[in-house]
Formats: C-alpha cells, structure tokens, sequence
C-alpha cells in the first residue's frame, strides 16, 4: 500500500504542474489531490511504525535538519540541469531547426564541464566545504542559465550557447557529490540503505518536475518570450537552491560518496 501511494501522490503532483498550460482548475484539482495522497501515505507509513512493523520509508529520515536541507538543493540541482537540457534543446530543434545530432553535439560543452568538475569533486571536497561548493555550484549555474537567457536577443549562432552549457554543467558537476555526501554522511551505517534511496528518489522527482515545469511554459508557444520565461523561472528556483545551500552547516566531508 505504501508504494502504491507514493507513486500515485507523485504522478498526480508532476500531472498538475503538466496540465497548468490549458486548465488551472484541472492543475489545482490534481496538486491538491496528489498533496492528499501523500499526506495519506506519510500516516500509513506512521502507522505501521507505532505497531512495530516495517515500513516503506522510515519517517525519522524526515527529523534531520542537514538531510532536509540537502535533499532540496539534489531536488532543485537535477530540476534546473534537465529543465534547461529539456529547454535549450527543444528551442534549438523547434524554433533554430537544428536536428538532433547537431543539437547533441551542442550539449557536449555541458557534458564536458560536468565531466571536468565531477573529476575534480574529491580534490575539492578535501579542500573546500561541502556548503561553499554547493553553493558555489548553485551560483556557476545561475550564472549559465543567465548567460542562456541573454542569447535569445544576441548571436544567431547555435555554438553560442556552447557558453551557458558549459557554466551549467560544471556548476552542476561540482555540487552533485557535495549534496549526497551532506544527505548520507548525517544518518548512521545502519540507514544508509534507506537514506541512499530516498536520495536518488528526490533526485529523480526534481527531473521529472524540470521536465514539467519547463514543458508546461514552452507549450504556451516556442517563441523567444517562452523560451525567456522558462530560464527565468529555471533561474528563480536555482535561487531556492542556493537559498536552501546558505543554511548548510560547514563542515568538510568526512569522506566523499558516490553519485
């Protein structure tokens, strides 16, 4: 029962945000009863603590301040890294008329900084704290969605997003490991099973909703302004992260975790 009503609460809250483009009624139907069904999932998974059974998900996972906080800034780091992938590409194809391939090929300058500051991560976690990086990693990719928005006026040419891609993607690289590492380092070896996967869930959850939310404004019509709206929006909730980030504890990690 616990599985059925998360994923049910979850796909009807990603439902809402999609359904926002044509009918907000149908939008605040769907989010009030996706927030109904997951308040009904946490009171189950209660339940079955109080009688001493096994639950889904462990609602103590919830009662750390540290863990709360970086599951929003793993939330708000994928929601921004695929939002903008979702809408830079489809700009590029729908509206520049590039292809698929050409588009990819665009995208490795995002890849690249990913890949470069991913490699990098360990050398800094020893040196920097895990707040600074997240941090400096939330301000990197404002910054390239900054950058993004400001080319809808500027060159023609397609590589000139190669810039922005490329400030979002090391922004990201360097802040995804921080932000587990803060989210598992707080719970002890016997929860890291279940910490681990409530992490990846966030994770995937922030995905699904920069895929919506970036979808829902770009079906308003692809034009420069929707494009526009969609990286400002991308750029605010960047701000929730960064936000989240300030009020990170600092310390440096331990050791540094997996992605």
């Amino acid at each position: 029962l616990g599985a059925v009503l998360s994923a049910a609460g979850l796909i009807l809250v990603v439902m809402g945000v999609l359904s926002a483009d044509n009918d907000l009624a149908l939008m605040a139907v769907l989010l009030a009863v996706g927030a109904v069904v997951l308040a009904m999932f946490f009171v189950h998974i209660r339940a079955r603590e109080r009688r001493n059974e096994e639950p889904l998900l462990s609602t103590t996972l919830f009662r750390n301040r540290t863990s709360n906080l970086g599951l929003v800034t793993q939330n708000v780091q994928w929601l921004m890294l695929i939002g903008t992938a979702f809408v830079v590409s489809a700009y590029l194809q729908v509206v520049r008329g590039y292809n698929a391939i050409q588009t990819g090929v665009i995208f490795t300058a995002a890849t690249g900084g990913i890949l470069v500051s991913s490699l990098a991560a360990e050398r800094l976690a020893r040196k920097y704290a895990q707040r600074t990086l997240i941090m400096a990693g939330f301000i990197t990719t404002i910054a390239g969605v900054v950058v993004l928005l400001a080319l809808v006026k500027g060159s023609p040419s397609a590589w000139a997003f190669a810039p922005g891609l490329l400030l979002i993607g090391l922004g990201v690289g360097v802040m995804l490991t921080p932000s587990v590492n803060v989210v598992q380092s707080a719970f002890p070896e016997e929860q890291q099973g279940e910490i681990s996967g409530l992490s990846r869930c966030i994770s995937n959850l922030g995905s699904s909703l920069g895929t919506a939310v970036a979808g829902t404004i770009l079906v308003s019509g692809l034009t420069n302004r929707a494009y526009a709206a969609s990286m400002i929006v991308l750029a605010i909730i960047g701000l929730v992260g960064l936000g989240a980030a300030l009020f990170l504890p600092t310390q440096r990690a331990p050791h540094v975790l997996a992605v």
